[in-house]
């Protein structure tokens, strides 16, 4: 943990560490290091202290901005799950992510965002979050994956179609099934079901597909 509180800009740049305008290669390597947990060591050592300040509401004011928004959505979403990994907390935080992301949505602050990397990740709470909407969450997670794999630089397509076509239907089938994210149940002590026992048993999650092989197969 660091002496000072980050600014929303660090936040970002440690977590888009490809830069504006990144090598489709490296692109991928950064989104397979985020969702398979490459970071975990270094965010809990970094922005431990901050995560939980955001989860204390200390940093609400950063959501008077796009960037803000997003870097707050980043601690609440994404860094819980490493700074408090295998337990409970890790998602605790995912209904104030999602209150901020369908806020943002509505705002402006999803649009003014610079890159579909940024939008990905603004949008992650519709998935994450387990909630009696869920399913509607998921379908607008499908509108805006394919909205942002249009707008995506030709040469990142393929990792956007993948995203849009792929994974996003992939995860609403998961929930569609099961109601839930059947990856969590021993974590939060819930009983799986005989089905969701097989599905855990297959181990093919979305969040963990290989995304290399998926753009390869790219129509």
């Amino acid at each position: 943990m660091t002496d000072r509180d980050p600014t929303p800009e660090e936040i970002l740049a440690f977590w888009f560490p490809d830069g504006p305008d990144p090598e489709p290669d490296a692109h991928i390597g950064f989104w397979e290091w985020r969702m398979r947990g490459g970071a975990h060591a270094e965010v809990v050592a970094r922005f431990a202290g901050a995560t939980e300040r955001a989860a204390a509401g200390e940093f609400d004011h950063w959501a008077g901005t796009p960037r803000g928004r997003l870097a707050l959505i980043i601690l609440l979403d994404q860094f819980s799950r490493s700074v408090w990994q295998d337990t409970p907390r890790a998602f605790a935080q995912d209904p104030k992510a999602l209150a901020l992301c369908l806020e943002g949505l509505d705002n402006g602050h999803f649009d003014a965002l610079e890159n579909p990397w940024q939008k990905v990740t603004f949008k992650l709470p519709l998935v994450h979050c387990e909630c009696p909407g869920h399913l509607a969450n998921l379908d607008r997670n499908l509108e805006l994956a394919a909205r942002i794999a249009e707008e995506a630089p030709e040469r990142l397509g393929p990792i956007y179609r993948n995203m849009a076509r792929r994974q996003a239907p992939a995860v609403r089938a998961v929930i569609a099934a099961f109601g839930r994210h059947p990856h969590r149940n021993a974590i939060l002590g819930r009983n799986s079901s005989p089905e969701e026992a097989e599905y855990l048993a297959r181990g093919a999650f979305p969040h963990q597909s290989d995304m290399r092989k998926l753009v390869r197969d790219d129509p």
